[in-house]
C-alpha cells in the first residue's frame, strides 16, 4: 500500500462560470478527500488557450497556460472530470486542453506522458434526460487510448438544472451520495 496520499486533479469541462458541472465535481472531490485523497480543483477558464494548432506549436512552442497546466497534469495521480455533453459529445474547451497537455517539451519524452500510468473518473450533468452517458462514454474511450486506468463507475446527472438549490447545492442526498462515490472510488483505486 502506498504510503503517500493519492493525488487527483478535479476540474469540469465547461468553461461557464456558474457551471453545474463545476458544481458536480466539487462534490466529487469531496468524496476523494473524505477517502484519503489529496485533490486539487482547477477552472479550466484560468488557463486561456488558442484552439490546438500544429503550426503554432511548431513556431512557438506551448503557450505559456499550457505548460503551467501540463506541469499541473503531470504532478497528479489521477483526474476527476465532470464535462457535459454539447452536441452528444464533451466539449471542445476539455478536448482542447488535453491536445495541448498531451504535447512533448522534450525531444526523450514519452508520448502522453502526462497520461500514460494514471487512472480517471467521470461525471456528467446535463439538462437533458441523458445526464451527458454519451459524453462520459466518449471521455472513457479516448482516456482509455491514452494509458489512462478508467474507473467503471461514472455519474450522469440529468435535469440537473432542477437538481441545485439557489445557493448552487445538491439538493437530493443521493444524489450527493453518488457523486461522492465516484471520488471515492478514484481515490481508493490510486491507494
Amino acid at each position: 500500500m502506498n504510503s503517500r496520499k493519492p493525488k487527483i486533479l478535479a476540474f469540469s469541462g465547461s468553461l461557464r462560470r456558474n457551471s453545474l458541472n463545476k458544481k458536480l465535481v466539487e462534490v466529487a472531490a469531496a468524496g476523494a478527500e473524505a477517502a484519503g485523497a489529496s485533490v486539487t480543483l482547477l477552472d479550466l477558464k484560468d488557463y486561456p488557450l488558442p484552439v490546438y494548432d500544429g503550426d503554432v506549436e511548431n513556431e512557438e512552442g506551448l503557450p505559456p497556460a499550457a505548460l503551467e497546466l501540463k506541469k499541473i497534469f503531470a504532478a497528479h495521480d489521477g483526474f476527476l472530470i465532470s464535462s457535459p455533453e454539447y452536441n452528444y459529445g464533451y466539449t471542445g474547451a476539455l478536448k482542447n486542453v488535453i491536445d495541448w497537455v498531451s504535447r512533448r517539451t522534450e525531444a526523450d519524452e514519452p508520448m502522453l506522458s502526462v497520461f500514460q500510468g494514471k487512472h480517471a473518473a467521470f461525471l456528467s450533468a446535463t439538462g437533458g434526460p441523458s445526464g451527458g452517458i454519451r459524453s462520459i462514454g466518449q471521455l472513457r474511450d479516448l482516456f482509455l487510448n491514452m494509458g489512462v486506468t478508467v474507473i467503471p463507475k461514472s455519474h450522469a446527472l440529468a435535469h440537473a438544472n432542477q437538481e441545485f438549490d439557489e445557493t448552487g447545492r445538491l439538493k437530493n442526498p443521493e444524489t450527493i451520495k453518488r457523486a461522492q462515490d465516484i471520488g471515492e472510488r478514484l481515490a481508493k483505486a490510486l491507494q
